[in-house]
Order: C-alpha cells, then structure tokens, then sequence
C-alpha cells in the first residue's frame, strides 16, 4: 500500500483566511497518522529477522536459519503464521475501514480520530508485552484497526465548478485546512509516511543489537509513542465544519469554518461547503451507475490499476526486506542497514513523484518507471539464479551483495516516482461525482485485499519459485506497463468536466462513450439513462 497521491482538477479557489493554530495542532496529529503507518508498515520486516524474536516465536523458523546446510536459502522464512504476523494489518484495516465511515457519518472526523488512535495505543502495547502468538496477531489486528479509522479518503469537491481534489489523507486534515495548502499538507502527510518506515529500519537497526534479545519489544512498543500523541491530541480538537453540516447543524458549521480560518468572512467558502454537501446527498445510486458501459473505463481503472500496483511486488519489499537481504545471503546487521537504505532511497525518491508528475504527466512516469522496474527485477533474477541455482546453495561476494542492494534500491526508487502515488491519483482522477464513492472504494478495497495476499503469500512463493520469483513479478510489471501504454490515457491537466472527452477519443474505450454524454457537463446524474 506504498505511496499516495494529491490532484487538483480545475482550479481551487482562494478563499479568504489562513493558517490558524487549529490547523497547526492538525498539521501535527496527522503527521502522527501517517507516521504510525510507515511505522507499522516497516517494522515487521526487521523484527521477523531478529534470532530472539524467531526463537520465541517461531521456532521452526529459527532451527531452519541454524541448519545451513540442510535447508535451501529460499526457504529459510516459509512459514504462514509468520507472514500472517505481518499481513493481518492489512485484512483488518479493510475491514475497519467500512465501520470507519459509519462511525465518521454518525458522530464526526473527531470521534474517527480518536478511535484510530486508541486502536494504535493498544496495538503497540499488546505487540510489546506479547508472550504467545496469538497476542502478536491480535496486537497487529488492532493496529490495522488504527489504520482503517485514522487514515481514510476524502473528496472535496464544489458545486459551482465541478472541480476536484481527492487527498489520500485522514479525512480530518484535508476539511481544516485551507485550500490553497491542502497539496502541501497532503504531500507533509505521504512524507511522512515515508519517513515512517524509515524510522522503523533505523529502530531495527538499533535494537537489534540490544543484549538479551529482547530488542524486537522495544521496536514493536515504540509505535506507542507516535499513538500516545496522536491520541490525547485527538481531544484536544474541534470537529470539522463539513462533519457538523453533514449532521444537520448549518450554523454551528459556520462559526467553526469562521473560527478555523481566523476570519469572520468565510461565506463564499461556506457556500461551496453547503452545496458541496447537498450535491453528494443527490447520489443516491453510486454501485449501479458505475456498472453502466459508460463507466466502463473508470470501473477498469479502479480495479486494475490498484491491482497491478500490488503485483509490482514492492510490499514485499516494504515488508519483509531484511527478511530478503537475510536469505540472500546478507548478514544479521548488513540486512538491516540495507533496509535502511532502500528506506532512505524510498523517501528521496517519493520528494522527486512530487515535483514530476505535474510537470511530466502520468503516463511517462509510469511507463519509465515500469521499464526500470523490469530491468532490476530482471536481474536481480539472474544474480539469485547464477550465485543460488534451484537448490540455494552459494554465496554472494561483497560485489555481489552490493550490486543486488544497488538494483533494488533502483527497483524501489522506480516505484516510488511512478506505481506509488499513481496508483492512486489516476483512479482518483477519472471518476465523476455520480460514480466517485464506489469508484474509490473498489480502488482502496482491491488495494488493501492484494496487500494482504502478496503480503501472506510472499514467503511461501520465494521457497517455491525461488530466483523464478522476480521473474514472476517482472512478468506483472511488463503487462500493467503495455496495459498502461495501450489503454492509459494521459488525464494530466485534463479538467473532470472534459474526462468523458478524452474517453471517448481513446481508440479502444471511445466505443463505451454515448455521444450525450461528451455534450455539455459530464458530472451530470442521468439515472434513467442506459450507455
């Protein structure tokens, strides 16, 4: 689930007000969000590379990493308890993410927040304090919890002009802050997660060489810490205007906005809030007009996009690359110091997304990024193939080990600046309003169910396929590459109200475009109308 994405179709307005303290104290508590994220994200990977925490745990797992010579490299880890340590987040955070937005709908942003919040604190302490399996599991379930109410998608769209912003952001920061700096705190919030996962690798790294093995408890309960503020913050803040008008309270709403913004001149802002949320009352059937053939191609986009980006294979990356580094022959200490440094290049790289989609559009980034993807996975391949063969038995020379490190830090800085944050701006981009609820869910529902299988499955492939592995994954990013080449168009720049347009100039996905529906406002509901 790497990455995110920010567009802004049209033109936002700018509203009278600025950046309050209110926004501030937000500022920081969704840094907290995104943080834990990152965190929990990447600290899996290295504490399931820590000999103690195998040997408490798992110890099949652990026999398998002192019988050198009698077990294949490839399947030093292959245990599903143990890939379910890791992946159950992602199940879980499905699952809460449906009880997220009812909580959200029936009492407000607040109340969301403080729930993910606690859901954190407990996960982080129940993973710290774990003695058995099964407290591990529940320790991650609840942590995915966290990350189903704390971190969720939000449309802010106005009537007037049919122009959008989708933010992958908690749904709290992209209603306080001002238009004209939700981009910057939007992308304040995909940094952070980045950085998340960062500080996991560099917490790994320090613990584990803590005496006593018991380092992996402190790497597991320091997300408590990130949760404690996240937390007690999440009291100390008012609820969002548009959270109150959705409740029915018009001015209550309205002095918040005027409290937030600092300004008592927030009318025309309100307005747009007011007929924002009238026109999304008007959606009454999001699931059948999606099924139309006229949404042919977004529901395509929606489905397939978030799929390809999970069989890039970079979770497995995210997750688990210490545990890679460990097979492949790295030692204890240097696989958690590569992992940092894939961390480090993840971040970097995430900064150069920022600067270059706008300017070079989608599909170039896309398309270079598939290609310097295949290329690493490719050989990486054959490094594992010529130094392991089919039995995983050999070594890697310090050359070799630095080379493997070198293209997969190309592989993940390629993803980082493409599949990343355009897996999910491009489905976010193509969906009018009448569609754009069911469109984001089957964007974040495919996302997170394939999170969660090649999360689980991984291990257990790399000892069946072994080096065959990169090469299966190299296979998917050269289709969603020719997928995107043939069947992509490029949407930078291009107004939601024109998107029909460039539809149905497409060679293949202009044969599911009525003629009707390019004249005049493509936001226009027609439920009675049949492509």
């Amino acid at each position: 689930m790497a990455g995110g994405g920010v567009v802004v179709q049209g033109g936002a307005k700018n509203y009278e007000g600025g950046v309050t303290s209110f926004v501030l104290v937000t500022c920081l508590v969704a840094a907290m969000g995104g943080l834990l994220f990152g965190y929990d994200l990447g600290i899996s990977g290295g504490v399931t590379s820590m000999d103690q925490f195998l040997k408490d745990f798992f110890p099949k797992v652990y026999r398998k990493q002192l019988n050198k010579g009698h077990e294949s490299a490839y399947c030093k880890f292959d245990s599903q308890l143990l890939t379910l340590f890791t992946s159950s987040l992602y199940l879980a955070a499905l699952v809460a993410s449906f009880f997220a937005s009812v909580v959200t709908r029936m009492y407000g942003r607040k109340m969301s927040m403080t729930v993910g919040g606690i859901s954190f604190l407990i996960g982080a302490i129940i993973n710290g304090a774990a003695v058995n399996i099964a407290m591990l599991i529940i320790g991650r379930l609840m942590l995915g919890v966290g990350v189903g109410f704390a971190n969720q998608v939000k449309h802010i769209c106005t009537h007037e002009k049919p122009s959008c912003i989708l933010i992958v952001v908690p749904v709290y920061l992209s209603e306080m802050a001002p238009a004209k700096v939700r981009g910057a705190l939007n992308i304040g919030f995909q940094m952070a997660i980045t950085i998340g996962i960062l500080i996991a690798n560099l917490v790994n790294y320090g613990t584990a060489k803590i005496s006593g093995g018991w380092g992996w408890r402190v790497s597991l309960a320091l997300a408590a810490v990130p949760a404690i503020l996240m937390t007690v913050g999440s009291f100390f803040l008012p609820d969002t205007p548009n959270s109150i008008l959705e409740r029915g309270h018009v001015d209550e709403a309205k002095k918040m906005l005027q409290k937030i913004r600092g300004t008592p001149n927030v009318d025309e802002e309100f307005q747009d809030l007011y007929d924002a949320s009238e026109a999304a009352k008007q959606v009454h059937h999001p699931w059948t007009n999606i099924l139309r053939g006229r949404y042919r191609p977004q529901l395509t986009m929606c489905t397939l996009i978030p799929f390809f980006q999970q069989f890039t294979g970079i979770n497995v990356i995210m997750f688990y690359a210490p545990v890679l580094f460990k097979t492949i022959g790295f030692g204890a200490e240097a696989s958690l110091m590569s992992a940092v440094i894939t961390g480090v290049v993840n971040v970097v790289a995430t900064l150069v997304s920022v600067f270059s989609v706008d300017k070079f559009g989608r599909r170039i980034l896309f398309l270079e990024g598939g290609v310097q993807m295949f290329i690493c996975q490719c050989l990486v391949g054959i490094m594992l193939a010529l130094k392991f063969g089919l039995r995983g038995e050999g070594t890697l020379t310090k050359f070799d080990a630095d080379f493997v490190l070198f293209l997969i830090c190309a592989y993940v800085a390629a993803f980082a600046w493409s599949w990343g944050p355009l897996g999910w701006l491009v489905p976010s981009e193509v969906c009018a309003l009448e569609i754009r609820s069911a469109g984001q869910a089957i964007n974040v529902s495919t996302n997170m169910i394939f999170t969660f299988v090649v999360g689980q499955v991984f291990l257990s492939m790399l000892c069946h396929f072994k080096f065959g592995l990169f090469f299966f994954f190299a296979g998917f990013v050269a289709v969603m590459t020719v997928f995107v080449f043939y069947m992509v168009p490029e949407t930078r720049n291009v107004p939601i109200e024109e998107m029909n347009r460039m539809w149905k100039a497409h060679w293949f996905w202009g044969k599911y475009i009525p003629d009707e529906a390019v004249i005049g406002s493509s936001n226009e509901i027609q439920p009675n109308k049949t492509a």
